[in-house]
């Protein structure tokens, strides 16, 4: 007899040098082969099956064959809020990683519950920042007698601990498209850009230094960067008084790697060619670069430009392959040829999605992302809506001045929380020692630490028969 649903292959990433993350991945530097076609078939059979009580959303950075299921597709807090607007819908499938569907969790009502189809697909950026290296981080400021005066921005890259911690600090979220108005107002918290206040900007060390000098003027010695794997940070009391952005070290496995060089190889290969890259690029990077701007950014710009421009872009590279699909009549490549996609997005492939959707139909809900109760300071701040969500970086609308009260502060940046009760994580992390990334020296365990979600430790979801 036939069994009901036949072996579904899974994408093997990595070497085993890293399980952690996408550090070690060998990539070609292509997007790997189409899954098996039947699976499209099942993709679909299932997803009738469920009608509207599901609602699939589809990250841009998603290989194609995700993308063709998704019922909206787009940048990961624009999903969030489009899983919110579909409560009808019993069951979210977020085709993205951890911490996109750990804010989907926290937009969402308690009668929908968010799947993630593989849940190692985590994001090496957002866990980057533990909880408890950024409370060290905090003591450190303290020590050094700058904390009171600092006001801590988390890019929305970031778990939901990271988000938590500061909300309780008294600071705010941002997007990469609204990250020169975060800024903006957090300065103006502790008299403003022309001032002696500090903020402590994570995880992503790259955009908050390209939003602080290249938007706000600051210069580059105005920035230290804070290395958790180093006692103090890498960083004396001195350093961290004289500083005006205390940057995480932190950074966009993709994102990261694209290099001048490559910049400078496509002006002499195509002529008259705009390079366009992500604010998560290096600040080398984004000063040789034509434009700077957010995933929705770069794709309104290529979308508003006319036929025959020629683009190089710096961003994820199933986003640029699906642009040239999109705008035949425009020349767009990818901006460096050793750079691979994303692999942990990546790893919400086709089989994932087949083995959760058709889990679902047979009534098992599988792979479940709860936000634990220790964060629930994020449910506030993940219900946002930024002044400048949305509009170009640099069109920075006005900011109230003075340090505001926390009152004042939610109701002029935040929508009431969505959520209330308390939710424990399904995603637990393991017993045992702390693991650490191979690079630095580890910090301590911390007893009582908040429970996050664990790196790649093993990979749920469909296996080989």
């Amino acid at each position: 007899m036939t069994p009901k649903h036949t072996p579904l292959g899974l994408l093997v990433l990595g070497q085993g040098r890293d399980l952690h993350s996408e550090r070690g991945v060998e990539c070609p530097g292509d997007l790997p082969a189409p899954s098996d076609p039947d699976l499209v078939r099942r993709a679909r059979a299932a997803k009738a099956a469920l009608g509207d009580k599901v609602f699939v959303l589809g990250h841009h950075y998603q290989r194609d064959e995700v993308i063709e299921f998704a019922d909206v597709t787009g940048d990961s807090f624009k999903l969030a809020q489009q899983a919110a607007a579909r409560p009808e819908a019993e069951w979210i499938v977020f085709c993205g990683v951890h911490f996109m569907a750990e804010s989907a969790d926290i937009l969402t009502t308690d009668a929908q519950t968010v799947v993630l189809p593989d849940l190692a697909a985590g994001c090496s950026m957002a866990d980057m920042a533990t909880a408890a290296q950024v409370d060290d981080c905090w003591d450190d400021l303290i020590d050094a007698g700058v904390a009171e005066h600092t006001i801590p921005v988390s890019y929305m890259n970031s778990s939901a601990a990271i988000k938590a911690f500061t909300g309780r600090h008294g600071g705010t979220i941002c997007t990469s498209s609204n990250a020169r108005t975060a800024l903006e107002w957090a300065f103006e918290q502790t008299g403003g850009v022309e001032g002696t206040g500090k903020v402590l900007f994570l995880p992503d060390q790259h955009l908050g230094r390209n939003t602080a000098v290249r938007e706000l003027g600051l210069s580059l010695d105005d920035c230290v960067v804070y290395d958790p794997h180093r006692p103090g940070g890498g960083l004396t009391k001195e350093a961290m008084q004289a500083a005006r952005v205390i940057l995480w070290r932190g950074h966009c496995s993709v994102h990261g790697r694209f290099t001048v060089d490559a910049v400078q190889a496509a002006r002499h290969e195509i002529p008259g060619v705009r390079v366009i890259v992500h604010p998560e690029c290096q600040y080398e990077v984004c000063e040789a670069a034509d434009v700077i701007g957010s995933t929705e950014q770069i794709i309104k710009a290529v979308a508003a430009a006319p036929a025959g421009t020629s683009w190089v872009v710096g961003t994820e590279l199933n986003l640029v392959k699906r642009l040239s699909t999109m705008f035949p009549e425009q020349s767009i490549a990818f901006l460096e040829k050793n750079v691979c996609y994303c692999s942990t997005m990546n790893r919400i492939d086709l089989p994932h999605l087949v083995w959760a959707l058709e889990s679902l139909v047979e009534g098992r809900v599988v792979n479940t992302i709860r936000v634990d109760e220790q964060v629930a300071h994020a449910k506030a701040f993940l219900a946002q809506r930024a002044e400048a969500a949305g509009t170009r970086a640099g069109a920075s609308p006005r900011s109230p001045t003075g340090r505001e009260s926390p009152s004042t502060r939610c109701s002029r940046f935040l929508a009431p929380p969505i959520r209330t009760e308390h939710i424990v994580s399904v995603a637990r992390p393991p017993t045992g020692p702390r693991r650490w990334p191979p690079r630095g020296t580890p910090s301590p365990n911390r007893p009582g630490g908040v429970t996050r979600w664990p790196r790649v430790l093993a990979c749920r979801g469909p296996r080989p028969r």
